[in-house]
């Protein structure tokens, strides 16, 4: 195994993703413009070690030593490409809330992924070697819709050939304007696909197939049909229980005429209206209210200069 050089420090700024967008189950994802954004230095240490500060979300909760996710990634990256990792230092500010269905995992993982790549010597966003790029976030997450944004901005449509995983990315419609709204209390996804029918009505399966197909369209082309296109059957109900304040706004948003969805796993809800403008009154306490753009970027890696 090669050992990397260190080379200087750099910056990985990731966004945060909304997967599902109603009908788009597991297919359908979108980035954020809310980002964590990860500091990586080489140093003098035993190699393979790392130290990370972390502040924002997961301050104070999670580990910061090699156990860490983006730690953790990173190690598999450099192990997949056969360069031993270095010792590292690591600042992590967080600004994607975890557990509340906004990509927080798939952050970290291509923020990981990202800077495996940079201590090896490779651009994560070089055409060369996006694929694999792919394969190794979406292998980590379990699936490729939360990641592929993550790493290519803008819509993705995501699926998977034989544990092989794939994604489109295509260019969303200029006036989208997304506004979540995001509650205190979180979920997490493994729970909340136990919540889901192992089977489901036919028709259920037809509605979502032209739903889907649908939001490609209002999502790139005609956002006037953004209100029939995140309508979901598959998912957002069964999952009511476990966060019924989620859905009962989904729901008064979606009677006043505004195309609103349980933004991934949830609880976060997501709103793409007209404008971005919302109706009065209807929002219960304990939700934020944040209006974002479409990160149209994803994954950014850049040199740095690390104070000593």
């Amino acid at each position: 195994m090669v050992v990397g050089r260190p080379g200087g420090a750099f910056r990985v700024t990731v966004p945060a993703s909304t997967a599902n967008l109603g009908s788009g189950f597991d297919a359908l994802a979108m980035a954020l413009s809310l980002h964590d954004v990860v500091e990586v230095a080489p140093v003098e240490a035993a190699a393979g070690t790392a130290r990370v500060e972390v502040t924002g979300s997961g301050e104070g909760e999670v580990p910061e030593d090699e156990s860490h996710l983006v730690v953790r990634v990173l190690h598999a990256t450099m192990d997949r490409l056969g360069v031993s990792p270095p010792a590292l230092r690591l600042r992590c500010t967080n600004a994607v809330p975890h557990a509340r269905g906004l990509g927080s995992s798939a952050a970290a993982i291509v923020a990981g992924v990202a800077a495996g790549y940079r201590l090896a010597g490779f651009d994560v966003r070089s055409e060369r070697v996006r694929p694999d790029a792919l394969q190794l976030a979406a292998s980590y997450e379990g699936h490729a819709d939360n990641v592929a944004a993550t790493l290519f901005g803008g819509l993705v449509v995501a699926w998977s050939v034989e544990n092989r995983y794939r994604s489109v990315r295509l260019e969303p419609h200029p006036e989208l304007a997304p506004v979540v709204m995001i509650p205190r209390a979180e979920s997490a996804t493994h729970t909340m696909r136990g919540l889901l029918p192992s089977e489901v009505p036919h028709a259920d399966a037809a509605f979502a197939a032209g739903r889907t197909a649908l939001a490609v369209h209002a999502l790139t082309t005609d956002p006037e049909l953004l209100f029939e296109a995140t309508e979901d059957r598959l998912h957002q109900e069964y999952r009511g229980p476990a966060m019924p304040e989620t859905l009962e706004l989904v729901r008064w948003l979606r009677n006043s005429g505004v195309p609103a969805a349980v933004s991934g796993a949830g609880p976060t809800v997501l709103t793409l209206p007209p404008g971005g403008e919302l109706p009065g009154g209807g929002i219960p306490e304990g939700f934020e209210v944040v209006r974002l753009d479409v990160d149209r970027a994803g994954v950014r890696v850049e040199e740095i200069h690390w104070p000593s």
